[in-house]
């Protein structure tokens, strides 16, 4: 019996072990893409979000610099001055809750950081996704191999006969599974990575951002001295 090697052959003549680990493989190399995709374009626009920031601090009052940030629902930065701004305006406004024991510093920095982790939260969701992908593709691809070996040996033993030709073909077939599987995982990997360090970038912008934030809140005005402070000052 003669073997064409290639997916289209593995696909014929494969068993439903075969055929169920290929479409894994072909669920999880879809996944990781789409995931791949989806965050990055996330991350080029919240660094987009990011340069619109600084222009908050150059608006004639806070009104001003809210809407040059943009009304986006997931705007990380926009969803920081609407949190420091809620939290200032109900510290200096109720007196009868359990937040009365802390200074108005110490409340603005709170709320501050709970925005600062559900950001984080958006920005880390799907990694896991790339992470499961990465670590376990080559293990589904390599399961494919032995159970190809597997029945290429079984098949060698019934017909009697080990000869090249009808070794070489069931066995590439079945490791053709495990490079399928090295093709699932690395893409995922490097994409995990990627994603990770952009995420980072970002991560660093807000933390700067909620920095400013807070000495505005807290003494009116942005860290730092010159035309900057002046602008905030307006606010």
């Amino acid at each position: 019996m003669q073997y064409e090697l290639g997916l289209f052959n593995i696909w014929n003549q494969g068993d439903w072990v075969t055929k169920g680990v290929t479409l894994l493989l072909l669920l999880m190399s879809l996944s990781s893409w789409m995931v791949i995709i989806m965050k990055t374009l996330d991350v080029f626009k919240f660094r987009s979000m990011a340069q619109r920031a600084e222009t908050f601090w150059h608006s004639e009052n806070f009104e001003a610099g809210l809407s040059q940030l943009g009304t986006e629902d997931d705007n990380p930065f926009r969803a920081l001055v609407l949190a420091g701004q809620d939290a200032s305006a109900h510290h200096h406004e109720t007196k009868v809750h359990l937040h009365d024991a802390l200074n108005a510093s110490d409340w603005i920095t709170r709320s501050l950081r709970n925005a600062i982790d559900d950001s984080t939260a958006q920005l880390q969701s799907g990694l896991a996704v790339l992470a499961s992908v990465g670590s376990t593709a080559p293990f589904v691809g390599l399961f494919g191999t032995v159970w190809g070996i597997y029945h290429a040996l079984m098949g060698i033993g019934a017909a009697g006969q080990a000869t090249i030709d009808k070794v070489a073909g069931p066995v590439g077939e079945a490791l053709i599974m495990t490079a399928l599987g090295l093709a699932v995982a690395i893409p995922a990997v490097l994409g995990y990575n990627a994603l990770v360090r952009g995420n980072k970038s970002v991560q660093t912008k807000l933390n700067r951002f909620a920095h400013d934030l807070h000495a505005y809140f807290v003494t009116g005005a942005r860290v730092g001295s010159g035309e900057s402070s002046r602008n905030a000052k307006k606010g």
